[in-house]
């Protein structure tokens, strides 16, 4: 019986894994299609664009090259370490409230909704983190 419920436990867990990865992979894609678009974007663009959007833009970037990496490593190597979610989530929260803070004003109402209901989220992954 021990070993029918180990079985069972382990193919439960595959198929988490197997669950999990594929929704990292997806986020993978859609995090490298911003950065490509954003990418193509700053070149087309960098002329017109003033400093202050250059700078910002590149923060993105480098943001969404961290997550990429993250997400790699994720997929490669399993779960990732305590602390380095924490650090991640402490940074996004940082970006997006600024990110927020400065582009509000500029956002439809559906988009600055689904954002402030994204950092609303990180806040409480990292309430949970913390506890």
């Amino acid at each position: 019986m021990r070993n029918d419920e180990r079985k069972r436990n382990a193919e439960d867990s595959r198929e988490d894994l197997k669950k999990t990865n594929e929704r990292r992979i997806e986020e993978l894609l859609n995090i490298n299609n911003r950065y490509v678009r954003t990418q193509r974007h700053l070149e087309q663009n960098k002329d017109i664009a003033s400093l202050d959007q250059l700078e910002h833009a590149f923060e993105i970037q480098k943001d969404r090259e961290d997550r990429m990496e993250n997400l790699k490593n994720l997929i490669v190597n399993g779960a990732q370490d305590r602390e380095e979610n924490i650090d991640a989530l402490e940074k996004r929260i940082t970006f997006a409230g600024g990110y927020l803070e400065n582009n509000s004003s500029k956002m439809d109402q559906a988009s600055l909704e689904n954002a402030r209901k994204k950092q609303e989220h990180r806040k409480q992954q990292l309430e949970n983190l913390l506890e």
